[in-house]
């Protein structure tokens, strides 16, 4: 069973709990870093409590939403192993799956579409297309080594 984390700021806490429903409902193992009432709270917090879970392997994979999924996604791939993005509609949803293995979608609280690009992303898998697999591992060898320069290679 795969096993999402969650989490949001006061700006998506309806939205999160829709969300989990939405998830238990499809049969996911579901845990909720995010605020637990509609209080304010800081996206950092809730940003970074579920990329750890991501980067350590406690989940498969996580959704954060906040007012614009902008800052979410920001802390989010601060963290080792974590692949974050904000999706704004189902074909970039799908897009972030299948060519960039993203594994932590960030969701505006304001979306509407958000049933479609969540549906999405689920469905998706990544391609394993020889192409992205070597831009992935040009992305994390930066992470190892920052001044590493890719345009050399094929100049």
């Amino acid at each position: 069973m795969t096993k999402i984390a969650v989490g949001s700021d006061h700006r998506g806490y309806q939205l999160k709990e829709i969300i989990l429903n939405e998830l238990v409902g499809l049969d996911f193992s579901v845990r909720n870093y995010g605020i637990r009432a509609n209080k304010s709270g800081d996206y950092p917090d809730y940003a970074s409590a579920v990329a750890k879970a991501i980067s350590k392997n406690e989940v498969d994979c996580g959704i954060l939403i906040c007012g614009t999924g902008i800052g979410m996604c920001i802390v989010a791939n601060r963290f080792p192993n974590v692949r974050a993005a904000v999706a704004v509609d189902s074909f970039l949803s799908k897009i972030a799956k299948e060519q960039f293995k993203v594994n932590c979608l960030c969701l505006s609280a304001d979306q509407t579409e958000w049933k479609s690009i969540l549906t999405s992303w689920l469905k998706a898998d990544f391609s394993g297309n020889i192409r992205h697999t070597r831009q992935l591992e040009k992305i994390e060898m930066l992470s190892r080594e920052p001044k590493y320069e890719f345009y050399n290679q094929h100049s």
